[in-house]
């Protein structure tokens, strides 16, 4: 029986995979032409899967060499000779695989080099007459040696000669990474790797061809791979809602879609249902794996990515998307961040979450947050949440303990406050998203879902009897969307002469609680 996997290379005939056929033929389409490019993408993306599945699609009319560096130590990196014998090794022990005669693999194997001079003769006979692809896979992780940029530099030059019929080399190139090899100076100035790396101004790959094949995976790709799985299983899953659900929640990201996937088969007991994906989802974002391990990393790494994306989500700023930017490029890079409507985004839900609870749990106003024990049994009874109560008791609190800090304290960190607030009483049971279409420093809305019943707050800061009657507005739209007849309203006022209050009121046939504190 075929399984969700999300730990190494997912091939076919064992893993519930979604159909891969229309990225294959895009890729085929740029090997055709004799193209070098660049797979990039962020960790657990996907890439080595697909390069798998490219590979054998490509045999059947190439020789194909996919290696990789990665576990090769040192000493292959050592000298110009120690390095042109590791790599003709690996392409010949790829092609034992391979439909080529043991002659042809010989020859790549037994051939004596100790210099590039000698490589670049080799590659020419070894590629004359035949189309030879090479893959190298985990590339960024030896980007930061000089005799691999040495490497990449004669490929390159190789390629020009091809252009002019001056040399035979490899019919295409394909690099596979989190890095673009092109923008290697990037990484190098970033991490520090490279004692050159201020001088590395002309990219040894500046001849790849751009790569804008979509490596996520779209709701119909998703619903294949769901298709599959219910023909196995026979459980009457809605595929078309379930996929939209994962959709919403991954933005499509390859380890985060099987990763659900496989939660609700193996933890939950086969629960197929929108409930279960919700479950599931909530189940993933508390556990501990290499993929959020890493966005932490990252995060923690770069003040300036961190400052970014925190701006974003706990502040509401917004920034033009622009990935001459550093910060931005490396949050794309890691497949964290994207572009949207010309404005930088978080790529999904998922990471939204994940991220805000982050900075959340170590921001520097937690120390001052109220303890909440005695106060769940007013808020939850029988086991249902009381939204109004808990904004109620929040004011409270809020008054007592804050209202001699200052307005720029506030300002920065009220919408916070009723976060962390708030997780606490819902852990174990609710769970809340930030919606992120209507994240700014002026508005955010968060969606509350407890015991399978939604609640809808927004958080606003007082602009205004004008503004404030607009929010009404803005809330009542939210609540028709998601077909809720009452929603919440906190509103932030940081005005001397402030009117706390708090009360439900009747708007356009809705019903909704407004608390202003």
């Amino acid at each position: 029986m075929k399984k969700f996997n999300t730990t190494g290379v997912c091939v076919p005939e064992e893993d519930y995979m979604v159909d891969l056929g229309g990225k294959l033929e895009q890729i085929k389409g740029l090997v055709a032409n004799r193209s070098y490019f660049s797979i990039n993408r962020g960790r657990q993306y996907g890439k080595t899967t697909v390069l798998t599945c490219l590979e054998k699609e490509l045999a059947k009319d190439y020789t194909v060499a996919f290696i990789s560096f990665e576990g090769v130590g040192d000493q292959g990196f050592s000298s110009e000779g120690a390095f042109c014998q590791m790599f003709l090794g690996l392409v010949a022990w790829a092609l034992q695989f391979s439909k080529e005669p043991i002659e042809y693999i010989q020859a790549w194997e037994n051939f004596q080099v100790d210099d590039f001079g000698k490589l670049k003769a080799h590659l020419t006979k070894m590629c004359r007459g035949k189309k030879v692809i090479l893959m190298i896979d985990e590339v960024d992780k030896i980007s930061n040696s000089r005799i691999f940029l040495h490497f990449l530099g004669i490929l390159r030059d190789k390629f020009l000669l091809r252009k002019v019929n001056k040399d035979f080399t490899f019919h295409s190139v394909i690099l596979s990474g989190v890095y673009d090899i092109r923008n290697i100076k990037l990484k190098l100035v970033n991490e520090g790797m490279h004692p050159l790396a201020d001088k590395l101004q002309n990219s040894p790959w500046n001849i790849a061809v751009n790569f804008n094949v979509a490596m996520w995976f779209s709701s119909e790709e998703i619903v294949t791979m769901l298709r599959e799985y219910e023909a196995d299983h026979r459980l009457g899953i809605l595929l078309k809602p379930v996929a939209d659900l994962l959709f919403e929640y991954t933005g499509g990201y390859p380890f985060l879609v099987s990763r659900v996937c496989q939660c609700v088969d193996d933890e939950l007991g086969k629960e197929w249902s929108l409930e279960g994906i919700h479950l599931a989802v909530k189940r993933v974002l508390q556990e501990t794996n290499t993929l959020f391990d890493d966005i932490y990393k990252n995060l923690e790494a770069s003040t300036s990515l961190y400052q970014l994306v925190y701006g974003m989500l706990m502040d509401g700023k917004s920034f033009t998307f622009n990935e001459g930017v550093p910060e931005i490029a490396l949050g794309v890079r890691y497949g964290f961040l994207k572009a949207e409507g010309g404005q930088v985004a978080v790529a999904n839900r998922m990471f939204e979450t994940l991220m805000t609870n982050y900075f959340i749990s170590k921001n520097e106003v937690g120390n001052i947050v109220p303890k909440l024990q005695g106060m769940r049994s007013e808020i939850i009874p029988n086991g249902r949440f009381k939204m109004k109560e808990c904004l109620e008791q929040f004011s409270e609190k809020y008054a007592e303990l804050y209202k001699s800090r200052n307005t720029r304290f506030l300002e920065e960190h009220g919408k916070m406050l009723f976060l962390m607030y708030l997780m606490p009483l819902i852990n174990g049971v609710g769970r809340y998203y930030i919606e992120p279409e209507t994240l700014s420093q002026e508005r955010m809305d968060v969606v509350v879902n407890y015991a399978g019943e939604e609640l809808i707050i927004e958080l606003k800061i007082w602009k205004g009897k004008v503004a404030h009657e607009a929010a009404y507005r803005q809330l009542k739209g939210y609540l028709d969307a998601r077909k809720e007849s009452s929603g919440y309203l906190l509103t932030f006022d940081f005005r001397e002469c402030k009117e706390p209050q708090s009360g439900w009121v009747e708007f356009d046939g809705k019903k909704i609680f407004d608390c202003r504190i």
